[in-house]
C-alpha cells in the first residue's frame, strides 16, 4: 500500500504517505497547487513558527527535482509557492503570483512568490499578515485560505486539484469552499489529522457566495 491512511471528505481525498509513492497511483489531475518545503529551516525559525509548533525538521532540505518532474508530468497547470527557491528545477515562465503581506521591513519577507506554468501576465494579491492570522496558524508556513482561493481563481477550468505537500490542508479547504475536487498528500500524521479536521469544517460551513473566476482580457501588443 503506497499510503498509511486515506480519508474521503466531500469531494476531497486526503492521503497520509510519501508524495512520490501516492502520486504513482492517482493518475492525471487538472492542476497542481502546492507549497513545498523550501529547505530554509522554516520549521525551526522561532519568529515564523513560534513555540506552538514542534521542530520536526521537515524544512531542512528541498524536495528533489524528480518530485517536481512528476508534478508537472501529471498535470496541465501548476502553481508552486516558493518557486524562487526552485528556479533550477522549473523552466522560465511569464506568470508569477505574488502575495504582498502589506508590511515592510519586517523580520520576515514582505511578499512571497508562486511560480505558475501559464504564459500570462504576473499578478499581485495584497493581503495583510493580520488578516492571514485570522485563519489560525496550525502549520509554521500555512498560507491564508484567501491566498489559496486567489490561486484557484487563476485556473478556472481546473476541476481536480492536487497538493502533494498538503501540510495543514489549506489548498483543500479552498477547493471545498470553491466547489473543486481536491487531492492532498501529507507524510506527517499530526498535520494530516489537522488537515482532515479543517476540510471537514470547510464543508460544514460552505461559502454562501463564491466569487466567479477571474476573466482575463488578452490584448495584442504592437511593436
Amino acid at each position: 500500500m503506497p499510503y498509511k491512511r486515506k480519508e474521503v471528505i466531500g469531494d476531497c481525498t486526503l492521503y497520509q504517505g510519501d508524495c512520490m509513492e501516492v502520486m504513482s497511483i492517482i493518475g492525471n489531475v487538472d492542476a497542481v497547487v502546492t507549497d513545498p518545503p523550501y529547505g530554509i529551516g522554516a520549521d525551526e525559525n522561532p519568529v515564523r513558527g513560534s513555540q506552538k509548533h514542534e521542530k520536526k525538521g521537515w524544512d531542512r532540505t528541498r524536495p528533489n527535482k524528480e518530485i517536481f518532474d512528476v508534478m508537472i508530468e501529471l498535470s496541465k497547470d501548476q502553481i508552486i509557492w516558493g518557486g524562487n527557491y526552485f528556479t533550477d528545477y522549473l523552466r522560465p515562465t511569464m506568470r508569477w503570483l505574488v502575495w504582498d503581506k502589506m508590511a515592510r521591513n519586517f523580520s520576515l519577507a514582505d511578499c512571497e512568490f508562486a511560480w505558475v506554468s501559464q504564459w500570462k501576465a504576473a499578478r499581485i494579491f495584497s493581503y495583510s499578515r493580520g488578516a492571514a492570522n485570522q485563519d489560525g496558524k496550525e502549520h509554521p508556513t500555512q498560507k491564508p485560505i484567501a491566498v489559496m482561493e486567489w490561486c484557484l481563481s487563476h485556473i478556472p477550468d481546473a476541476t481536480t486539484i492536487l497538493d502533494p505537500f498538503m501540510g495543514s490542508g489549506t489548498t483543500l479547504v479552498a477547493c471545498a469552499k470553491m466547489g473543486r475536487k481536491g487531492i492532498g498528500i501529507e507524510i506527517d500524521p499530526e498535520y494530516f489529522e489537522i488537515a482532515c479536521k479543517r476540510v471537514e469544517e470547510a464543508y460544514r460551513q460552505p461559502d454562501m457566495f463564491i466569487e466567479p473566476p477571474i476573466k482575463e482580457v488578452e490584448q495584442e501588443s504592437f511593436i
